[in-house]
């Protein structure tokens, strides 16, 4: 017999897609909440998300499948699962709606959804005009909270049951750029996987984590992924705001990859053993050297960027809730960085007990969580877990530029819907403005919009419509965009004031000296027009090097080729500059009018191209016969093509040279004798010499030091 689907068993099948891993979960309802049946997390092998954002479509379908296939070898065929999305360039709005309900008498559940969904496309409708993103038309609503409901102006809880007059709902509405849906739909699909639902994680993690009956406290949820940390704040019974911080875990794992040079996925296992009682740590880098570190030294480095984390996430939490919680929940992988609770508390001048790391465990509405899972990271699949068992909504279907379409059926739908719920901003029917372009000019990123673009058509079953036109079943809709307008092509000299050019003249020449300007990486003229992402770095020519180059002057080196004791050697040397008959350096300044001289290379001395002189030898100073003499702690040969040469003689192109040099640094009696040119035959006839070094006889192999007093001693003959 074969297994029944999870739609036919009314079993919830929900998946965490995250930046570092996707979790599976397979429940049921029962009347306490959700028990959980059966789960599994598995990693991704590459970084095919990032920020929350798919960039690796087939391997992330990859894992959904293997995840898929685990949980159906225990229930049976998962067709259909509830996921949600990060809250990456995330956008959020308040809206309301109200209906007439005095003949409707006592309101029923549909009656209130028709309401709710009344007030999310009144947000559609909101972010398709107020300029709130740049892009309107790019975004997709994943999901809204109930800020009240209120009959007859009295706030309620809910409006079934009741009957009046006039029904209105407040939200928060959630939206995401089409990107972001589209490439998660896109795995769900190739891993043979239906979207049941769609929310976003921090709307999934308050649902499981801050039931209705804990909101009238000022609580915020922070679910710090990976690639992001999405913050909900609750007060007075309700959600009053979602946003988004572009920072997380993965900043804390590159920071670790990059001060001990780690592979990404070396760090990422490291940082996840900082949280464990262990006394060491142990790990190879990329050079495969072994390591070995307590985990109190590696969090030190990382209490930076960790600290960095904390910053971000309490500038959110203060421009969404303008003061200071009563308590903050930690949820996500990411909740576990060490030492993120308590510096968050201090930085929101918050009791450290009232910032806590929450796993599921202490959630009562929710059975079966396992051991494995009772961790910070398995709050937000549990959350989209409670989500899956959402009723279904109703859709009128109709047909936009050849494509199948679901609308939210309402009543009263317009043209102007079927093209926001399309992803069709009706600003593109006047044509789109040209795409800008971003340009980095000397480090400073710079932002050029795009022209604006000519009026297109819509018609509705082949006749001309109007955006206000009511909509119905089966409609074809066609929109002929406008032509899109153009991308700008400026120029350096039209987005900087640069130098006036200004005269010089090099070797008597006169020449018009301009900026140096380079576009990645090669030289360029003020005029060269400039394209998206072009990188531009120019500077003034107002040093001598840069007059050079700006007038295309070659600077040149000239080449020596040597064969110094048996090997070839190549020594360059480079030209001098004279600027108003004075020596200049490469970076002497220039003004207009200047005269600039380009002194050509000259023959080295030996002494440079071998790399020594004279101070190297580091002579000592003794007292020879009453006269001070220096002798060198060190003795060299030097040969020019087999001559004996010194230091300072010119070594010409192709010459040969030998070098030697002794290894003591200790000289002898015998050193002296030959750094003062002694002659024996300088001696008077006598019987006999002798060498005192301070008063004593000594021999020639002597070693002598600093400051030694050295005589000659003759002898008398002995008498006849």
């Amino acid at each position: 017999m074969p297994k029944r689907t999870n739609m036919e068993k009314n079993l919830l099948f929900a998946l965490d897609i995250g930046t570092r891993s996707i979790v599976g979960m397979v429940g049921e309802k029962n009347e306490a909440g959700i028990r959980v049946l059966g789960a599994i997390r598995h990693e991704h092998t590459t970084r095919a998300m990032l920020d929350g954002q798919i960039h690796d479509v087939p391997e992330v379908a990859k894992v959904i499948r293997s995840v898929k296939a685990k949980l159906e070898a225990d229930f049976g065929p998962l067709r259909q699962v509830a996921i949600a999305a990060a809250g990456r360039a995330l956008s959020t709005l308040n809206a309301t709606a109200e209906l007439d309900v005095h003949s409707k008498g006592y309101l029923t559940l549909q009656e209130e959804r028709t309401l709710e969904l009344t007030a999310i496309q009144s947000a559609q409708k909101q972010l398709a005009t107020n300029k709130v993103v740049n892009d309107p038309a790019s975004y997709y609503c994943v999901g809204h909270s109930i800020v009240n409901f209120a009959l007859d102006g009295t706030v309620m809880k809910t409006l079934v049951g009741q009957r009046g007059h006039k029904a209105t709902v407040e939200i928060i509405s959630t939206f995401l750029p089409r990107q972001v849906i589209d490439s998660l739909q896109a795995a769900v699909m190739a891993a043979g996987l239906e979207i049941g639902t769609l929310t976003l994680e921090p709307i999934a993690a308050i649902n499981v984590l801050i039931p209705p009956t804990m909101r009238h406290l000022n609580l915020v949820l922070v679910d710090v992924g990976a690639g992001t940390s999405d913050v909900a704040v609750t007060r007075n019974g309700s959600v009053i705001g979602y946003g988004m911080v572009p920072v997380a875990g993965d900043e804390i794992t590159e920071e670790l990859s990059g001060q001990l040079l780690l592979d990404f996925k070396v760090a990422e296992a490291l940082k996840r053993r900082l949280g464990r009682n262990v006394k060491s740590l142990h790990y190879v880098d990329i050079l495969g050297l072994k390591h070995t570190a307590p985990p109190a030294d590696i969090v030190r480095n990382i209490t930076p960027v960790v600290t960095e984390l904390a910053q971000a996430i309490a500038a959110q939490i203060m421009q969404l809730n303008n003061a200071v919680p009563q308590a903050i929940l930690l949820v996500g992988g990411g909740a576990l960085t060490p030492l993120l609770p308590e510096i968050l508390a201090q930085i929101m001048d918050m009791p450290k007990d009232r910032v806590a790391v929450r796993r599921p465990d202490t959630i009562e509405d929710v059975q079966g969580v396992s051991a494995d899972f009772c961790t910070p990271d398995a709050v937000t699949p549990l959350g989209i877990l409670k989500l899956a068992g959402a009723e279904t909504l109703n859709f009128l279907n109709v047909t936009l530029n050849g494509q199948p379409l679901r609308l939210f059926n309402l009543g009263g739908l317009t043209i102007g819907d079927a093209l926001l719920a399309a992803g069709i901003d009706a600003r593109s029917l006047s044509g789109r403005p040209g795409l800008g372009i971003t340009l980095n000019i000397n480090g400073e990123r710079k932002f050029l919009a795009g022209s604006h673009g000519q009026s297109g058509q819509l018609t509705v079953n082949g006749k001309p419509t109007l955006f206000s036109d009511s909509v119905s079943e089966g409609d074809v809709i066609l929109v002929e965009k406008g032509s899109d307008g153009c991308s700008p092509n400026p120029c350096l000299a039209e987005l900087v004031e640069l130098p006036a050019p200004f005269p010089v003249h090099i070797e008597g020449k006169p020449y018009q000296v301009r900026p140096l300007i380079f576009v990645n990486d090669k030289i360029a003229t003020a005029e060269q027009k400039l394209c998206d992402r072009d990188q531009v770095v120019w500077s003034p020519a107002d040093i001598v090097d840069r007059v050079f180059r700006s007038v295309r002057y070659e600077l040149e080196s000239k080449r020596f080729q040597y064969v110094v004791n048996e090997m070839e050697r190549t020594y360059s040397v480079w030209p001098t500059f004279v600027v108003n008959g004075r020596p200049a350096e490469a970076t002497t300044a220039v003004s207009p009018g200047d005269q600039l001289t380009l002194i050509p290379p000259t023959t080295p001395d030996l002494g440079k191209v071998i790399g020594f002189c004279e101070q190297d030898i580091e002579p000592i100073e003794v007292i020879f016969n009453g006269i001070t003499c220096s002798v060198p702690t060190r003795r060299y040969s030097l040969t020019l093509n087999g001559n004996t040469a010194n230091l300072t003689d010119p070594a010409p192109d192709g010459s040969t040279i030998e070098f030697t040099l002794s290894q003591s640094s200790q000289p002898t009696l015998a050193d002296v004798l030959l750094a003062a040119e002694f002659n024996p035959g300088d001696l008077p006839a006598v019987g006999g010499v002798a060498v005192v070094v301070n008063n004593k006889v000594a021999e020639y192999t002597a070693i002598v030091k600093n400051g030694d007093k050295i005589d000659i001693v003759t002898k008398e003959p002995p008498k006849q």
